[in-house]
């Protein structure tokens, strides 16, 4: 049978419809409540032990979904007042849920390999039980609890693109309408269809989120909620471990859920290890894991100007309940891009193995990914020299994308290497305990040639310089999930640990030139000439910078009141930290180290007036390591206090049935720095002084809006202030902060070609304040557009599916600035229009 292209058949009737009027064709009369909607998956025809006593639904399933590990989405008006008869003894899954149903009236069908929807169960004309229809999605259920962290992932919603839930940190997965935070899970097949190949793709798609550089600069830098992210600084997490995602440019070849986490969460993931790296928002990064049925697929790729590529997946299963699996992946590109002498190069190898036992799950990963760019530079330093900056009276115009901000001769590298295990064991039904632990080492060179400003008639030069950098992460965690119920209230325990430790190690900058920090003049901004490649002084070696740890234990009970319509969140954790800076003057050593510790209390509150309508509100904290104060201020080497932020969050999520959306409005105050000018002439000195505090509402929507037609986007407006300051900025507008940003787009199946889905992306985000201490320096509003198409056809040797994808990223070329380091100064250029094409086989 060929495989028909999601959306529509050949006659341009709906899947939908196609399914229904099939399963009436071939209905099955049968007791109530034994029936299955959809053959089970081979994972669910292996016996396993139940002990389910007769009790109310709810109860049942919750029991069910622990034992069995299969996830159950369900309207809670179906289980309302409903009585289970129970089920004891040795079944497969299948079994014993038909067995859990029998006279409620209930069916089920299987939306995954391990995950199933309740839904009434139609009947015939004598009262007969009829099979449902086949479908693939579960619209309007919910996911029920378990405590699990491991495992089953949750379904995904109507139109494919985001998942019902995902995983809140200690908290383990939840439904997006039992989650008390703002939340978008994106699929794998979102990450697919948009031929998503760093991280940065993916979170393209968040009106919360100025991605800095898409193709691969020497940081990856965002801004989250209107502050600054450093994904190198670990604050995003892998498979729930904090700091083991891929510190610089994430690949997305063997990531199967990109978990979206918007606000503070120090409770749920503990301390971040630098200012500002995980105050707006964190993501977390769930691998892909060999699913019952083999997979070996191959995708060949294009990315202009001349860059080409080919990803590697292949997964299987073995044993004879497929308890062992193994998922590979590997992919290589490289080529010149659009920007003028620019070469990239990008590789990435990974690993997961993993055993599903009846109560023991173990999964571990390994990646290994590579990556250089030739004049890698896309930004301009507007802050880089003392009295450049009182003279601008405006920031120069964005200037062509492809014009190279970099000489050729320039180059930076990166390499990733990581390794991780965890597992958990279900001690008793009720009860898991889990555990992780992981390591992983990122190294990086790189000539440090950001085009500085020269004056305020657009002359630029360069630092001729390089370095090398060392970053490791080694991050542990465990703990115990429990679920009980005393009288009619019922608690979902958590207890967590966690330690990480990062470790930052760098060579002083080894400049060319007449002296340390002599600028380069290579022209102007619109025509930059630059000079031959400069002589280095040797290397040096690789010496401590920054080294921080961070230990925490964490508690939280989520209380559920009238069948879950009201859950009450409470927790807090305690964190103890450690940080230390180095600074080297010939062969002598000094060190700064400070210690601390805080508690972070956070409560969170859903409420669900009707079936389909959640209402929350969250008070929560983000406690960071304070920063290290940089190069060229009096107290370099200074490390302040931890930071401790605040969120007020207040929002409410509708499921409309196929689509979601979640309104919410926030406010977050961030400690806020100011440099001190020397009234000699010296040095400025950094402070801590007053705050920033982004006040915002953010309205996010996804799923299928008709048949065919998808929707996924969002809207944040946000009003960021600088407030309780000494310096005279009480009131200024605060930097990198747009006041509004939109980000919507959407897929169309066609129904006049067969498998031909159109796509489109509009993006526009207003002016911003490019530096906190003149906001008479503003970045204009930009607008751009992305545009795509793919065509989904059976192959010609095989009933497999094979895609054509082919995307026009910017596609008028807009010219831009965006600034994702408000102190610094930094401005990041637009990408160039570029072209993507790729062809995904399965054999």
């Amino acid at each position: 049978m060929h495989h028909l292209p999601t959306g529509r058949s050949a006659a341009g009737v709906s899947m939908r419809q196609l399914l229904l009027a099939t399963s009436a064709a071939f209905t099955l009369a049968m007791p109530i409540g034994a029936a299955q909607a959809q053959e089970a998956p081979a994972s669910a025809t292996a016996a396993r032990s139940f002990n389910i006593p007769p009790q109310s639904l709810a109860a049942a399933l919750q029991q069910f979904t622990e034992q069995s590990g299969v996830q159950i989405g369900y309207k809670a008006a179906l289980g309302a007042g409903v009585q289970s008869p129970g089920v004891s003894g040795n079944f497969a899954p299948a079994e014993a849920l038909s067995r859990l149903l029998t006279g409620t009236g209930l069916t089920f069908r299987w939306t995954s390999p391990n995950a199933v929807v309740l839904e009434p169960a139609p009947q015939s004309a004598d009262g007969a039980i009829q099979l449902g229809p086949v479908r693939v999605e579960g619209e309007g259920a919910r996911i029920a609890p378990s405590t699990s962290v491991l495992g089953t992932l949750p379904p995904e919603y109507a139109g494919g693109q985001v998942a019902r839930g995902g995983q809140v940190g200690m908290l383990g997965n939840r439904d997006v309408m039992d989650t008390p935070f703002s939340q978008t899970s994106y699929t794998n097949k979102t990450i697919q269809n948009q031929q998503a190949r760093t991280l940065g793709d993916v979170m393209a798609n968040e009106a919360s989120v100025i991605v800095g550089t898409k193709g691969g600069g020497r940081n990856d830098f965002w801004t989250f909620r209107g502050f600054s992210v450093q994904p190198y600084l670990a604050s995003n997490s892998l498979n729930g471990l904090p700091g083991m995602a891929p510190l610089n440019y994430p690949s997305t070849d063997y990531i199967e859920r990109v978990e979206v986490l918007r606000g503070p969460n120090t409770l749920l993931k503990g301390t971040a290890m630098n200012g500002m790296a995980a105050l707006g928002g964190t993501v977390d990064l769930v691998t892909k894991k060999a699913s019952d049925q083999p997979l070996t697929r191959v995708t060949a790729r294009y990315m202009s100007d001349s860059q080409i590529g080919v990803h590697a997946d292949v997964s299987r299963r073995f044993g004879s309940n497929k308890e062992f699996g193994i998922r590979i992946n590997g992919s290589v590109d490289g080529g010149d891009t659009p920007v003028d002498t620019q070469n990239s190069k990008f590789g990435t190898v990974a690993a997961n193995l993993d055993y599903r036992g009846d109560r023991v799950r173990v999964s571990a990963d390994f990646a290994h990914q590579w990556s250089s760019l030739t004049a890698p530079s896309s930004t301009i330093t507007i802050n880089g020299l003392r009295g450049v900056l009182a003279s601008l009276t405006k920031v120069p115009e964005a200037l062509s994308n492809s014009v190279a901000f970099s000489p050729a001769w320039a180059k930076g590298t990166h390499n990733i290497t990581l390794g991780m295990i965890q597992g958990e064991v279900d001690i008793l039904d009720n009860v898991t305990a889990y555990a992780a632990i992981g390591k992983q080492r990122y190294k990086a060179t790189a000539t440090d040639d950001d085009l500085y400003l020269l004056d305020s008639s657009g002359a630029v030069g360069i630092l001729a310089a390089r370095f090398r950098d060392r970053t490791d992460v080694f991050s542990v965690q465990g703990g115990v999930n429990a679920k009980i119920n005393t009288g009619p209230i019922g608690h979902t325990l958590n207890l967590n640990l966690s330690r990480i430790n990062w470790e930052y190690d760098s060579t002083s900058l080894s400049r060319a030139g007449a002296g340390a920090g002599s600028i380069i003049r290579v022209g102007t901004l619109s025509n930059p000439v630059f000079p031959s490649t400069p002589v280095y002084p040797p290397a040096e070696d690789i010496l401590p910078a920054i080294h921080n740890k961070s230990s925490s234990i964490a508690i939280a009970d989520t209380m559920s009141f009238m069948d879950e319509r009201i859950l009450f969140t409470a927790g807090a954790r305690y964190n103890k930290i450690e940080a230390s800076s180095f600074q080297f003057s010939g062969t002598n050593i000094q060190s700064t180290t400070y210690k601390s510790s805080a508690w972070s209390p956070s409560f969170a509150l859903v409420v669900k007036p009707l079936e389909n309508v959640s209402l929350y509100a969250n008070y929560i904290q983000a406690l960071e390591v304070g920063s290290v104060v940089g190069d060229g201020y009096t107290n370099a080497g200074q490390i302040f206090p931890p930071y401790k932020s605040k969120q007020y969050e207040a929002g409410v999520k509708v499921d409309w049935g196929s689509v979601t959306t979640t309104l919410a409005a926030f406010q977050i105050a961030q400690p806020d720095a100011l440099a001190v000018d020397s009234t000699t002439g010296g040095l400025p000195t950094l402070t801590l002084d007053g705050e920033q505090r982004n006040r915002g509402i953010e309205l996010t929507a996804y799923g299928e809006l008709f048949d065919g037609v998808r929707l996924l986007g969002g809207v944040t407006l946000i009003e960021a202030t600088q407030v309780k300051n000494d310096g005279g900025r009480d009131g200024w507008r605060a930097a990198n902060t747009p006041k509004f940003r939109t980000v919507i787009g959407g897929e169309w199946d066609t129904p006049f070609i067969e498998g031909l889905t159109l796509t489109g992306r509009f993006t526009h985000t207003g002016n911003v304040v490019a530096l906190n201490r003149r906001p008479d320096l503003k970045l204009p509003a930009w607008t751009q557009v992305d545009l795509g198409a793919r065509y989904s056809f059976a192959g010609p040797w095989s009933d497999k599916e094979i895609t054509l994808r082919f995307d026009v990223d910017n596609v008028s070329d807009a010219r831009y600035w965006k600034s994702p380091h408000p102190s610094a100064g930094n401005l990041m250029r637009s990408d160039p229009r570029t072209f993507r094409l790729s062809a995904t086989m399965d054999f």
